[in-house]
């Protein structure tokens, strides 16, 4: 039986669309280094949950997490990495930049909605890096291995409590809250269809991939027996 979960993995992407290559100034290297690396890995659990929702699409090109109207420096088309690096040589056309929300953007959120008539909770999976990036507020700090966030309202209490001792139980590890991510617009925008949480796992190789994967499962599958009842 699957668990009543969506599973969101936002930022495992690499590929840069065809409509910016021309204009795209990052090497492989420098997509990577912004991406969720190990989130593909981590949070493979199609064959497990009600809903697995991801893209291809870079998180340096076309950001998931983020509102459609942020046009900021780190917004959902964004002008620069989290490492201060320019992401395209010109600006991007406006026509262009709507040819990527209307493709890839949307039908993302579209996917979002429609799977909540299937689930009973939604998790937004992602990998964080170990220190914080220079444009991070965390800029050089080190980071916890799991953070768990809730934005303070996408999910009720008790629910992310049980959540938290979930991890904690599976990982055998303390579990920072709201901290240093409080959660981003997807589970913030989301969360009136139906209760969302956001995952963080460090990419320091406090385990292997494929181990942090069988926790996570692990901590997801109690989760669902003692909250969500199956």
């Amino acid at each position: 039986m699957k668990l009543p979960l969506i599973i969101s993995v936002p930022h495992a992407g690499l590929s840069v669309p065809e409509e910016v290559r021309d204009y795209c100034a990052l090497v492989p290297e420098q997509i990577l280094s912004d991406s969720d690396e190990g989130a593909a890995e981590i949070y493979d659990l199609k064959s497990e949950a009600a809903a697995h929702i991801t893209t291809d699409v870079a998180r340096a090109i076309v950001d998931m997490n983020r509102a459609e109207d942020d046009r900021g420096r780190d917004g959902i088309i964004k002008t620069h990495t989290s490492y201060n690096t320019r992401v395209y040589r010109q600006p991007v056309p406006e026509d262009v930049v709507e040819i990527l929300l209307e493709r890839y953007y949307r039908p993302y959120h579209r996917r979002l909605s429609e799977s909540a008539a299937d689930a009973k909770f939604g998790v937004d999976c992602h990998t964080m890096a170990a220190v914080g990036p220079p444009c991070s507020e965390d800029s050089d700090c080190k980071r916890p291995n799991i953070c768990l966030s809730n934005a303070h309202g996408t999910c009720p209490q008790d629910w992310f409590e049980k959540l938290v001792r979930c991890f904690q139980e599976s990982f055998d590890s303390e579990i920072s809250v709201n901290h240093p991510f409080k959660g981003g617009y997807i589970i913030r925008s989301h969360s009136s269809e139906l209760p969302w949480v956001q995952v963080e796992l460090s990419r320091a190789p406090f385990l292997q991939t494929g181990e942090k994967r069988e926790r996570v499962f692990q901590a997801l599958t109690l989760f669902c027996r003692i909250a969500l009842d199956g």
